[in-house]
């Protein structure tokens, strides 16, 4: 489809559509619709909303029936811009977000990671050229959550001008349902062809309801396969399963894209994030434990090396984390592990895994790394414009869709065999029995971040000294102004979600805080305090007048061990960096750290996003998906 059309005849169009009712065009498969809409958190995509009239309906059913419950978020995807500014006034005072995207790629609506409960093609796939159409059924699929339905209504009868004006094709619905069974879609309705509801004789409509199995066909037994069946000469295979779970559930805004290739979608990462993952997981297993990690009666891997892993012994785990400064000859030794890691990555695992355990020259790979060479310098801050350097890795989507989706049920599966694996090896034979085995699983825990509020509370305490009585800080979600008893808040639940981040953290009231516990903030609640939580951010981390890094002054390396975990890493250095303070420009330390923290954290938003007002969306993003995922009470 070509928008240009649509946008010339956008009022002319508009009338059309909304000249019929939802009910008149959708009657045929609207018994669908009643048990999508009694779920108060479904997520129902519109793809071609036009003159938003669908939208607008299902938007209105859903308050209807849950009133001030209601968490049904409906998005609304159009690329003629003229018809959605159109649309979007028709649903102005509606819960319905609008965005321009289009088939086959799709590539905004995928950004905000979101999958959902029912996606509606209306008046849409005759525009997908035949060429294109298993890309966008893969895609489509994609999106669907386990259970969620896709209707699609198929125009037949497109004359010469349709060919040319409107860019139109011949459709057809074996061609459709044996696409939809290629990904596992199975076809729950297939009507016959029915008049035109506008009243033109040579046009016919038809719908297919098609639907995504609750077993998520497709990338479960691939994962199965790797973690337990496949062959494994060292614990690489492995490794690179938990690394990538661990990245697509803790950090959606890790993607850089999509790509489309001939055995469909595919997920951009930077090469540099999967390396340090990497070294996160395998640097107490090795350091600390000294567990073997291959069959070899030496403890070392092929990521090991002398200028590089060794020269980090002093280093723990949670040092290897986004935000963080190495620097001097520990940036140096970082900068050479990473590179390594990518090295023994690309030549490893993702040569022998394949989609169908073949030999390791068959061009069915499931993992790809396009490297680059990154020459050692004596700082690295840690975010995803760094990681970048070392060039991208590639996943199939349906894979980080399963990480992404699943975690909490894939990765025991993986810890399981992964200590299964390391019991087997000669040089861990005192594990070998079951009973010892207890050992082994307390050392595959991932390290996750502690608890803490230490860091943002002093900075609190500091702006309290610094802001004259007229800016006393505000509670975030009450605007009680914050005296002597407050608290600091994680704004999505630390006990289900572990995140430290500045963003995340927030001054409350003690007693709101305390009503809100562990529970997730609706997204009313959360747009409602928008202009207070922007306000601390700005106040506390993005002001330049107010930078001091972390509002901690540290004067050795020992006062930096006693910093809450993860945090800053020889921050004295970081102070005296000039090469630092050249590559940060104009942003603040703590301004630099606070936007690495989000990017990475927050689905939809860039590497190089510096924006609050985006950064924002995110959050309302990450809100909606945790309460998708994870079925969180709200407050």
């Amino acid at each position: 489809m070509t928008p240009q059309f649509y946008n010339e005849n956008a009022q002319e169009l508009a009338k059309q559509y909304l000249s019929k009712s939802f009910e008149e065009v959708h009657q045929t498969w609207s018994q669908f619709l009643p048990v999508v809409i009694a779920n108060p958190n479904a997520r129902i995509l519109d793809l071609g909303a036009g003159a938003g009239r669908d939208a607008k309906h299902i938007a209105e059913l859903a308050e209807k029936q849950h009133k001030t419950d209601n968490n049904i978020q409906v998005y609304a995807v159009e690329p003629a811009t003229e018809l959605a500014n159109l649309g979007a006034e028709v649903t102005k005072d509606l819960k319905v977000k609008w965005l321009n995207d289009a088939l086959p790629s799709l590539s905004v609506i995928t950004k905000q990671e979101v999958s959902f409960d029912l996606i509606l093609l209306s008046a849409v796939w005759m525009h997908i050229p035949q060429s294109a159409r298993a890309r966008a059924i893969r895609k489509l699929a994609n999106l669907l959550k386990p259970g969620g339905k896709l209707v699609i209504s198929l125009r037949h009868g497109q004359t010469e001008d349709d060919f040319k004006q409107r860019k139109m094709h011949i459709v057809c619905a074996d061609e459709l349902k044996r696409l939809a069974a290629d990904v596992g879609l199975c076809t729950k309705l297939e009507t016959q062809k029915e008049a035109d509801k506008l009243g033109r004789n040579h046009v016919f409509w038809q719908t297919l309801v098609l639907q995504m199995p609750d077993d998520g066909t497709g990338a479960f037994p691939f994962i199965r396969h790797v973690a337990i069946n496949d062959g494994k000469a060292a614990t690489h295979k492995i490794a690179l399963l938990r690394v990538l779970l661990r990245i697509a559930d803790g950090h959606p805004g890790a993607v850089l894209r999509r790509e489309s290739s001939p055995f469909g979608d595919r997920v951009i990462l930077p090469a540099g994030l999967v390396a340090l993952y990497w070294c996160h997981q395998y640097k107490d297993l090795i350091d600390t434990h000294q567990l073997f990690q291959s069959p070899k009666k030496s403890p070392n891997m092929g990521f090991m090396k002398p200028e590089g892993w060794h020269k980090l012994t002093h280093r723990s785990a949670s040092d290897y984390r986004i935000g963080n400064l190495f620097t001097g000859e520990d940036a140096i030794a970082l900068h050479k592990t990473i590179s390594a890691a990518v090295s023994n990555i690309k030549t490893m695992p993702c040569r022998y895994i394949t989609f169908s355990n073949q030999e390791a020259d068959s061009s069915a790979k499931v993992f790809e790394v396009a490297s680059k060479t990154v020459k050692a310098k004596d700082s690295i801050f840690l975010d995803l414009q760094t990681l970048e350097q070392w060039g991208e890795f590639s996943l199939p989507e349906s894979t980080w869709l399963a990480f992404n989706r699943y975690a909490c049920w894939i990765e025991p599966v993986l810890v399981s065999e992964w200590v299964k694996t390391m019991a087997s090896y000669s040089g861990n034979a005192q594990y070998a029995s079951p009973e010892k085995q207890f050992h082994l699983y307390q050392a595959l825990n991932w390290l996750e971040p502690k608890r803490t509020t230490t860091e943002v509370r002093s900075r609190f305490e500091q702006l309290k000294k610094q802001l004259p009585k007229s800016e006393q800080i505000q509670c975030v979600w009450s605007a009680k102004s914050l005296q002597k008893k407050y608290d600091i808040d994680h704004s999505m639940p630390f006990a289900r979600w572990p995140n430290n981040d500045l963003w995340n953290l927030l001054p409350t009231d003690s007693q709101i805080n305390n009503q809100k516990s562990d529970r997730l903030p609706t997204e009313h609640k959360l747009k409602a305090s928008k202009e207070r939580i922007q306000h601390w951010w700005q106040t506390a981390w993005l002001n330049d007048s107010n930078s001091t890094f972390s509002g901690t002054h540290v004067n050795d390396v020992h006062e930096v061990n006693e910093m809450p975990a993860g945090y800053v890493i020889n921050v004295q250095a970081f102070k005296t960096s000039t090469k630092l303070e050249q590559t940060t420009a104009s942003m603040s330390a703590q301004s630099k750290r606070f936007f690495a923290e989000a990017n990475i954290a927050l689905p939809g938003l860039s590497s190089d996003n510096t924006s609050i007002d985006d950064l924002f969306e995110a959050l309302v993003m990450q809100r909606g998906r945790l309460k998708a995922m994870q079925q969180l009470r709200e407050w």
